[in-house]
């Protein structure tokens, strides 16, 4: 079965994959970034869903209904606590949660921010390689998961993912 990595610049709320994910919190409240255009564009009974299922352990996923979303779901990576700070290993046991998450759930596409680099001040570039890594990685695991996407808002984002997916091993 082909699983194709790819990147696309835009809006994740408006992206053509049945999943998107979610860079969150531990305890799942949704506030600005990523979080905040899920909830405007989804409504908030994905923020109550969420928030009845943490807190978890940063790097932990775990899934909600879409709203309003033409999704069949919304998973929320814990890519930070709390505290609002991020690692590179929050970021890769995020990303590799969310991977087998929607493996698990039958999903055949899922989208990803840029995890940690809003709120959590992680570098994009170092963001772009772990996120990437890791679903290279993922790639020989994957049962239903066929397309994974990365969805990045800004040009630099874009760039730097492209560049990354675009690297031969």
């Amino acid at each position: 079965m082909p699983y194709t990595i790819e990147t696309v610049k835009g809006d994740i709320t408006k992206t053509n994959t049945e999943a998107i994910v979610n860079a969150a919190n531990n305890e799942f409240w949704m506030g600005s970034g990523v979080a905040g255009a899920i909830k405007s564009a989804g409504g908030e009974v994905i923020e109550e869903e969420a928030m009845k299922k943490g807190p978890v352990m940063p790097g932990e996923a775990v899934y909600t209904g879409a709203g309003r979303l033409p999704l069949k779901l919304v998973i929320h990576a814990a890519v930070m606590g709390q505290d609002l700070k991020t690692s590179d290993k929050l970021i890769r046991r995020a990303t590799v949660a969310s991977l087998s998450l929607a493996d698990k759930l039958g999903v055949e596409s899922v989208a990803f921010p840029a995890f940690g680099t809003g709120v959590g001040g992680f570098p994009m570039k170092a963001c772009a390689y772990i996120m990437v890594q890791a679903a290279k990685g993922f790639a020989s695991r994957a049962q239903k998961l066929k397309r994974v996407q990365f969805c990045l808002f800004d040009e630099l984002g874009y760039r730097l993912f492209t560049d990354e997916v675009n690297k031969k091993d």
